[in-house]
């Protein structure tokens, strides 16, 4: 009689997977840590990026504790999206400051969008949308200094 269970390798791509993106995370909070504003807003630009690290750490951390039991492994046409949104994700924290909260943001959000199957049109607005909406929510309503960059500097 043979047993249905999976082997604790098949495991192991999640694991290897919350391990990635648990080091994301961290690298997340501690980039962030290096955001700062010269006068006295106690939460600072900071406060996003780590809003962020949390639930990512969080997602990570269930995968290693808890991996599905009988994962697949690449279906080629979605590990390039996987691919590429691990590079987005890796790219954002490095360009958020030179280029700004506002562009840096809508171009993240614009290719995430993309990855996940919006149209070109869905996926502008959906940028625009997140980037600067965003961007209007922590600088200007909750008064969090955010990196401008060239397009407000």
């Amino acid at each position: 009689m043979s047993s249905t269970r999976p082997t604790p390798s098949l495991r192991l791509s999640d694991r290897i997977a919350g391990a990635i993106l648990l080091a994301l995370a961290i690298w997340y909070w501690i980039a962030a840590g290096g955001y700062s504003v010269a006068y006295g807003d106690p939460a600072g630009p900071s406060l996003f990026p780590r809003m962020v690290a949390v639930p990512l750490g969080l997602f990570a951390a269930f995968l290693i504790v808890k991996p599905d039991p009988d994962p697949v492994w690449f279906r080629w046409p979605h590990v390039w999206g996987q691919i590429a949104m691990l590079a987005v994700l890796i790219v954002y924290p490095i360009i958020l400051e030179p280029a700004g909260f506002p562009l840096s943001t809508s171009v993240a959000a614009l290719l995430l969008a993309r990855i996940l199957g919006a149209s070109w049109l869905q996926a502008v607005i959906t940028g625009l949308v997140i980037g600067f909406g965003l961007f209007f929510l922590f600088d200007g309503v909750f008064g969090l200094a955010l990196p401008t960059g060239p397009l407000f500097g």
